[in-house]
């Protein structure tokens, strides 16, 4: 799904980007619902940043990417951690491109995501270029998603890829004599 936000784009950067688990929903500017085989998920646009929440009988949880005022915490390029019965995997990468690598780029992507029944896409009046975009899928049990935080003005680019599974135990160390 492919929308246009009713904001104004403001000259945010890739920096000033920070990433938090466990926030409660924050308003927002566009959101999708999914079901996927189970576990509910909802992709929601906040400006030039972006929010997914998980229900899933095993519990819940929240990813926040965002300019947040105050946030202690920026964006980390990779992150493992066990979220309840959840394994989490989180990584972000930064591109810079040059402006015409840039437009290609932004219409290969806001394509790719504006056609999937899972994708939804957000762009800012007044910048062609100027977009967040988010993925979705389910497999192999586990959830995962991808995002894209466009930033022309810098000819920047942050991708995320996040993956939500059930904690598999470790194997059992059976002592033999």
């Amino acid at each position: 799904m492919l929308t246009t936000l009713n904001t104004s784009y403001t000259d945010t950067r890739a920096a000033d980007l920070a990433w938090a688990l466990g926030r409660e929903p924050l308003p927002a500017l566009a959101t999708l619902d999914l079901e996927l085989t189970g576990a509910k998920l909802q992709l929601r646009l906040l400006g030039a940043s972006h929010q997914v929440l998980l229900q899933e009988e095993r519990g819940d949880c929240s990813e926040t990417v965002a300019c947040i005022p105050g946030s202690s915490t920026p964006l980390p390029l990779g992150v493992a951690k066990r979220v309840g019965d959840w394994e989490y995997e989180f990584a972000a990468r930064v591109e810079v491109l040059t402006p015409g690598s840039f437009a290609g780029r932004a219409q290969e992507l806001l394509a790719l995501v504006s056609e999937h029944p899972h994708g939804l896409a957000g762009v800012f009046p007044g910048s062609p270029h100027a977009f967040t975009a988010m993925l979705a899928q389910r497999h192999e049990g586990q959830v995962h998603w991808r995002t894209w935080h466009a930033y022309p003005q810098d000819g920047q680019l942050v991708a995320t890829r996040t993956r939500v599974g059930a904690r598999v135990p470790g194997p059992r160390h059976v002592r033999t004599t």
